[in-house]
């Protein structure tokens, strides 16, 4: 056995927090927890949330369009949907035998698995209309900004010549773009077609996590472990490809950090109401994003144990610089065996260990190669190719 732990101290110095990745048994049934309400409470007597969470069902955060006015799906169109994702998955979407594309696509088929349709049409409660509310003009003036440097970087690509999807709005340009050079509008946290250093590619290229509020994941197999002490609650996400992350909340009814201190999972105070744990965040780093907000992004997140293996996760989503309102998501978790889950490997990312060093050397190898006329121009070769194939999901 080779159990690992990482112990964290909260402010009030008392948390422990067992952080590790999902071993292959922890899709393998929700736990057989006792029935009794004593058994929802802590030694202690604070309601228990502990234990290792799954959401079982794959639900989109916004409503798709064709589901409009529906809150929920019926059996007919969840069996109807599940039937078309498995499809989705098992086509052959591949190109040309050997090239980029054919790469890309091949990676992402095999890694990528859907779970069944959950019965919400989306995660978003409120508004009723479960869409994310509109965006201020701040805000699309910013995201504007972004769009149109990154079809910039793109402008010499096969991708613009052919009229992809991901070049919509640009136009193709055989000669590489005169901003080629410059820095981005804002700190980078999505990939260029460029690697001139490490912060033009995404967050996960560096293994780097885009943080909270985490709505789960593109790969079916996140999970969520929450561990209590008296006075102490720390949660372990994993998330993404090994970009596992532990986030410690502090209970002791202190005042948020001061504004000047940013953090990239935010500064989480938290309270009990009855037995709901609620958690305020603020003071997150400009260095994240979520859906375009950063450091001005606020969350009120409400925990709650609804049964013996169930937990209710409802978070309110406010940042009146990106969003013209609030707006609200709530998620539904299984509890996993305890037993069978007891084993835990350290994640591990390999994008920003291993991949992003090679993706950098390569570049600088093709810019010599082209310098001696031995190769085609850096600007030229596309690095947004190869879109995952739940790009085509018609649930989203």
């Amino acid at each position: 056995m080779h159990d690992r732990f990482l112990r964290s101290t909260v402010n009030i110095g008392i948390a422990a927090a067992v952080c590790g990745m999902l071993s292959v048994s922890v899709t393998g049934g929700a736990a057989k927890a006792p029935g009794d309400a004593a058994a929802l409470k802590t030694p202690w007597g604070e309601p228990d949330l502990q234990g290792i969470w799954t959401d079982e069902t794959d639900t989109p955060l916004q409503r798709p369009a064709n589901f409009a006015n529906q809150e929920f799906f019926t059996e007919e169109q969840r069996a109807e949907l599940d039937k078309a994702r498995s499809a989705m998955l098992g086509r052959d979407r591949r190109l040309q035998r050997g090239s980029e594309s054919d790469v890309s696509g091949a990676y992402n088929t095999e890694f990528l698995s859907v779970k069944r349709v959950g019965a919400r049409t989306s995660l978003v409660v409120d508004p009723p209309n479960g869409r994310i509310p509109p965006l201020t003009p701040q805000a699309q003036k910013a995201a504007a900004a972004d769009r149109e440097f990154r079809l910039a970087m793109m402008q010499s690509t096969e991708t613009c010549k052919k009229e992809e999807t991901a070049c919509n709005g640009g136009k193709y340009d055989p000669k590489p773009s005169a901003r080629r050079a410059e820095p981005p509008p804002r700190y980078n946290t999505a990939r260029y077609n460029r690697h001139d250093g490490p912060e033009d590619a995404s967050l996960p290229e560096r293994c780097l996590t885009g943080g909270l509020p985490e709505f789960g994941t593109a790969f079916g197999g996140s999970f969520r472990r929450i561990v209590q002490t008296p006075g102490g609650i720390s949660i372990f996400y994993d998330v993404g490809q090994g970009q596992g992350w532990q986030r410690n909340i502090v209970m002791n009814g202190s005042p948020h950090l001061p504004p000047n201190v940013r953090q990239w999972y935010g500064d989480s105070r938290g309270h009990w109401e009855g037995k709901t744990l609620v958690v305020d965040v603020t003071n997150f780093s400009a260095k994240t994003d979520f859906q375009g907000s950063r450091e001005n992004l606020h969350l009120i997140e409400r925990w709650t144990r609804t049964g013996p293996a169930t937990l209710e996760y409802v978070v309110e989503v406010e940042d009146p610089t990106v969003w013209t309102q609030p707006w609200t998501v709530r998620q539904e978790f299984d509890k996993q065996s305890d037993e069978k889950n007891r084993i835990y490997s350290e994640p591990r990312c390999v994008e920003g260990n291993y991949g992003l060093p090679g993706l950098l050397h390569g570049r600088r190898t093709e810019e010599a190669l082209f310098t001696q006329g031995r190769g085609p121009a850096p600007a030229s070769l596309d690095a947004i190719k190869g879109g995952f194939v739940l790009e085509e999901d018609p649930l989203r």
